[in-house]
C-alpha cells in the first residue's frame, strides 16, 4: 500500500554546491557535519545542498535566466536546470548563512539577485534503491570569491549541518564521508590538477535494474 514500511521513496531533482577558496596552499572546501538525528545519511560530512522546491522554481521564472550548460539538460527539463541553480544557492544560504549574489539593499538580511552564472555544473548522481531517501543530485562548483558574504561567517546558517569549516582535499578525505563525496572530491582534485582542460560531466545512475555511468560532454 503506498505510504507503507516497504513503499519505495520517490527520486527528488536535489542541487548541491561546492564552494572552493583558493589559498596559498591550494583549494579549501566548505563542508559540514549532517546530525546523528538525520534520516538520510546521518553524521556524514557533507557539502551544502538539498532538494528543489515550488519556490526555486519561482525564482527562477522571475529571474528569467538562461540554464547554461547544455549537459545540465540532459533528461531534465530547462525549468527544472533553472530551477536547480536557485536551489544550490538558497541551501548554501539556509545551510551556511553565506550569500552567493549580488548584497542586499537594507538591513533586514534581504538579498539581491543570485549569482546563477557563477555556478558550474560538474558531476550527477543518483541515489541508489534501498535508501530511506532518494536523490537526483546535480553537484556545482563555485568560487569563493563570488560570494557577497564574508567566507567565515556563519552566523545566518540554519542549524542543518555542524562544525562548518574551510578543509583542503587531504583533510575532507579522511572525514566521515558518504561513498558518493568520496568520488567528488576525486572529480575535484582532477580539476584543480589541470584546470585548463575541459573535463566531461561524470553521472552516476543507479537504477532498480542495476548501476549506470556515464559522461556527460558539452
Amino acid at each position: 500500500m503506498s505510504g507503507g514500511p516497504d513503499a519505495v521513496p520517490p527520486i527528488r531533482n536535489a542541487a548541491t554546491i561546492v564552494i572552493t577558496r583558493q589559498t596559498d596552499t591550494g583549494p579549501k572546501l566548505l563542508m559540514g557535519q549532517r546530525s546523528s538525528g538525520a534520516v538520510f545519511m546521518p553524521d556524514k560530512f557533507v557539502f551544502p545542498g538539498g532538494a528543489v522546491d515550488p519556490g526555486d522554481y519561482t525564482a527562477a521564472e522571475a529571474e528569467g535566466v538562461e540554464e547554461g550548460d547544455p549537459r545540465l539538460l540532459v533528461e531534465t527539463d530547462p525549468r527544472l536546470a533553472r530551477a536547480l541553480r536557485h536551489a544550490a544557492i538558497r541551501e548554501l544560504r539556509e545551510e551556511t548563512g553565506l550569500w552567493l549574489g549580488e548584497p542586499g539593499g537594507d538591513a533586514d538580511g534581504e538579498t539581491g539577485r543570485p549569482s546563477t552564472d557563477a555556478l558550474r555544473f560538474f558531476f550527477r548522481a543518483v541515489t541508489p534503491p534501498g535508501r530511506p531517501r532518494r536523490f537526483d543530485a546535480r553537484f556545482f562548483l563555485a568560487d569563493a570569491g563570488d560570494l557577497a558574504s564574508a567566507p567565515d561567517d556563519f552566523s545566518g546558517a540554519e542549524g542543518e549541518l555542524g562544525f562548518l569549516s574551510w578543509v583542503d582535499l587531504d583533510q575532507a578525505r579522511v572525514l566521515d564521508l558518504p561513498f558518493i563525496t568520496e568520488i567528488v572530491l576525486a572529480e575535484i582534485a582532477a580539476r584543480h590538477a589541470d584546470p585548463e582542460v575541459e573535463r566531461p560531466v561524470p553521472y552516476f545512475n543507479h537504477t532498480e535494474l542495476g548501476s549506470h555511468f556515464h559522461l556527460l560532454r558539452a
